[in-house]
């Protein structure tokens, strides 16, 4: 373990929390310090759920270390089902608390509680948060899914699906599961169960009733889906349906594990992007370069999408998830890139610094990255802040899926182009600072004054005391933002080679004739 002020996932028990906190009827006793108890904010804050999580934190301090406290944890976990009534409870212990050894499952087993309890022993030292949701899942399913249940017979009913994979905290899962259920619905297929999200233990126990499972997030399912592949004897769709490509190729994929017509389906098709992709106005968009980062699921999708909807150029991709490190690597090859696995943000960062991309698709945090390096950015997958979960409908998957992905990209290099303009004709009479609005009468001095000097453009420059000239230093700001950065640090190498101490117009042209070679 190490110090670092962010991270790209929690610990195992906030992945538990978000298939507790996803599910009705199940309560979550987690055996942890006083503190541990910010998982909440994730939820109520960053989510924007109207209740809080079903956690109750036997929340021992220092002070208890030196007594009793597993009796802590019992009178928790007998409380908690006194008060809420669940019809399950999981049962775990936090990283802090899992050093400490007080057994949960033991404990709890000898509560007798009229309820299913689920122990979760989840390693918090050598896993992290998607693990511990699949895990949670998994443990969930395993225990209370009735071996007994079967499909009906197929004979005059439509074909049954579970839709498996959506928790709280999602990126976009919400709206998901809704454009998914539509979609299947166009194909004359009903949705048995979504889970975990709104589902209850009684749901869970006829899970076996559908014909075939739909893992929509691997990273939190897969597990799960390949139990019930092997003792369910349920078929499973895995190919995720985000971007236009891969939703027709999940429609085919459904329709013959289904066994029913994909073209009603295929023909109808909503999706407005095949035709922004190839009008006028995206053309400009063909070969800009692009780097991904986020969650596997979510970053092959997108460079899928980059590369063969878009026309970008995928020159970097990676995850930091590395349980599916292998179908990262995998997606890799085929945009002839070396895939980056890792956890360190500024390992990330310093990569983005070096392959200079027009557009960064990441999470948040690679927004902050790429804000602070001058680049265009869109927010691709969890974790996200609570702008990613809007209020409004916003899917990733299906048509309407891409739909929003088209606007959520090109959007920001539209807007980049515009402020480039802006930049370019900030002497003109109608534009510089001192002009006002031009609704409030023709060229109007504006109430404010302008400043003296304009202010240096923000790139960060190379580890160099070559000094920028004024002539050169205001050509620099004619280029356009998001590649600003890369003609600096080309310039600055150009001139370090030849032994300039300065930087004037006739070096600045001289670096870009040479880079242009």
């Amino acid at each position: 373990m190490k110090l670092t002020v962010w991270t790209y996932e929690g610990p195992t028990h906030v992945g538990a929390m978000r298939v507790a906190t996803a599910m009705a009827d199940v309560h979550y006793v987690l055996h942890a310090p006083q503190g541990d108890t910010y998982a909440d904010l994730l939820f109520t804050m960053i989510e924007r759920r109207n209740h809080r999580p079903p956690v109750t934190y036997t929340t021992f301090q220092a002070r208890d270390l030196g007594g009793d406290t597993a009796e802590l944890f019992k009178t928790a976990a007998k409380d908690a089902y006194d008060r809420f009534q669940p019809k399950a409870m999981l049962v775990g212990a936090s990283c802090t608390a899992e050093l400490i050894q007080d057994d949960p499952g033991g404990l709890s087993k000898a509560l007798g509680l009229p309820i299913p309890v689920v122990n979760l022993e989840l390693p918090s030292y050598s896993k992290k948060e998607n693990w511990g949701a699949a895990e949670t899942f998994y443990q969930i399913v395993r225990q209370l899914a009735d071996p007994a249940v079967k499909p009906a017979p197929r004979e005059g009913r439509r074909p049954r699906c579970n839709l498996l994979g959506p928790t709280a905290l999602g990126f976009r899962h919400r709206d998901d599961v809704v454009e998914v259920t539509r979609l299947l619905a166009t194909m004359g297929i009903d949705v048995a169960l979504v889970a975990p999200m709104g589902a209850s233990p009684a749901d869970i126990a006829r899970i076996g009733e559908a014909d075939f499972n739909i893992v929509l997030y691997p990273e939190a399912a897969d597990t799960a889906a390949r139990w019930l592949e092997k003792t369910f004897r349920q078929p499973c769709v895995r190919i995720v349906p985000i971007g236009y490509g891969a939703t027709r190729d999940f429609i085919a994929e459904v329709a013959r594990v289904a066994g029913v017509d994909a073209t009603p389906a295929l023909a109808a098709d909503p999706s407005r992007m095949p035709w922004y992709t190839r009008s006028v106005d995206s053309t400009y968009l063909t070969g800009k370069r692009v780097f991904v980062f986020g969650d596997s699921t979510h970053a092959i999708a997108a460079a899928r999408i980059a590369h063969e909807e878009l026309g970008f150029k995928v020159v970097g991709i990676g995850a930091y998830n590395r349980e599916f490190a292998r179908d990262v690597r995998a997606a890799a090859e085929k945009y002839g890139v070396e895939a980056l696995i890792t956890e360190d943000y500024l390992e990330i960062e310093a990569k983005i610094a070096e392959l200079q991309p027009e557009l960064v698709l990441g999470t948040q945090m690679e927004r902050h990255i790429a804000k602070r390096l001058g680049i265009a950015c869109a927010v691709i997958s969890a974790p996200v802040h609570v702008q990613d979960f809007p209020a409004r409908y916003s899917p990733q998957m299906g048509f309407e899926g891409a739909n929003v992905i088209f606007d959520s990209w090109v959007h920001p290099l539209v807007m980049g182009l515009e402020e480039h303009l802006l930049h370019m004709f900030r002497d003109d009479f109608e534009f510089n600072d001192a002009a006002g609005a031009s609704h409030l009468g023709a060229h109007t001095a504006a109430t404010a004054e302008a400043p003296d000097a304009e202010p240096v453009e923000a790139a960060t420059p190379g580890d160099t005391n070559i000094i920028w000239l004024a002539d050169a230093e205001q050509e620099l700001k004619k280029i356009p933002f998001f590649v600003r950065g890369k003609a600096r640090r080309n310039t600055e190498k150009y001139a370090s080679e030849r032994g300039l101490a300065q930087i004037n117009l006739g070096t600045l042209y001289d670096a870009k004739s040479h880079f242009a070679r």
